[in-house]
């Protein structure tokens, strides 16, 4: 790396991720390999298992690991938040860190996003699409359901939302309203603020190790009043024509 500050920002928030922490750091560098302009950023949501000493022994090694922990649980969105928030490059990847993402997808999906904004034509999100998702019939129903829901009602023409995997601008990302469950309706607040989503098809895999911290509830239920606030958001965005 060198002293000047990164382009990129791979943005990862975990929660008791210990034994997946190593191997998707090291994945991540792989993808990225023969780049030298990107640093890779952790944020513990409060871990209580090996995690935090998995993330310090990392960040003693490597120059360009960087970690973060919260001091009281805060939710993935707010890991997410807190991430970019500290972030040193003007381009922010983020994936799950429970290794299901793909890092070997990362060039593709930087590659959209270059390409989509070569134009200057506005805030651009490259939303990951996990056409053959690696989960539990159950998991799979509830995202389905959830996506449907939250198309048909905020228009975000987007098939997964739930991706983890996404590229988009630091500053386009910091101009957005924050709040709890925030991640779930990115490309919504996208299309909001005038941005544009575009989809990429990814690679989905099967969890190795660790178990989900997420369940049905949070997925469907928990985001009733999430949905509906971003129902009243868009319905009072603040639109208006210029001319000289």
């Amino acid at each position: 790396m060198s002293d000047t500050s990164p382009r990129l920002s791979v943005v990862v928030p975990v929660y008791n991720e210990s034994g997946n922490i190593r191997p998707l750091v090291e994945e991540i560098m792989a993808a990225l390999t023969g780049r030298s302009d990107f640093e890779i950023l952790y944020v513990d949501d409060r871990s209580d298992d090996a995690t935090p000493s998995e993330l310090r022994d990392l960040a003693a090694e490597l120059t360009l690991f960087r970690s973060l922990r919260h001091k009281s649980r805060s939710g993935q969105s707010a890991a997410i938040v807190t991430g970019i928030k500290q972030a040193r490059g003007a381009v922010i990847v983020t994936l799950d860190g429970d290794g299901q993402n793909d890092p070997a997808d990362m060039p593709k999906l930087i590659e959209a996003y270059e390409r989509e904004t070569a134009g200057g034509s506005g805030a651009v999100l490259i939303a990951g699409h996990r056409a053959e998702r690696k989960d539990t019939w159950l998991k799979r129903m509830s995202s389905k359901i959830a996506n449907a829901v939250r198309g048909r009602l905020l228009g975000d023409n987007t098939p997964d939302t739930g991706c983890g995997l996404k590229v988009f601008s630091r500053d386009a990302f910091l101009a957005l309203p924050h709040f709890d469950h925030m991640h779930r309706f990115l490309p919504a607040l996208t299309i909001r603020s005038g941005g544009r989503v575009v989809s990429v098809v990814v690679n989905h895999r099967s969890r190795t190790r660790g178990r989900s911290s997420y369940g049905l509830f949070d997925r469907l239920w928990v985001g009733i009043a999430d949905l509906r606030g971003v129902m009243w958001l868009n319905r009072r965005t603040l639109k208006a024509e210029i001319e000289e």
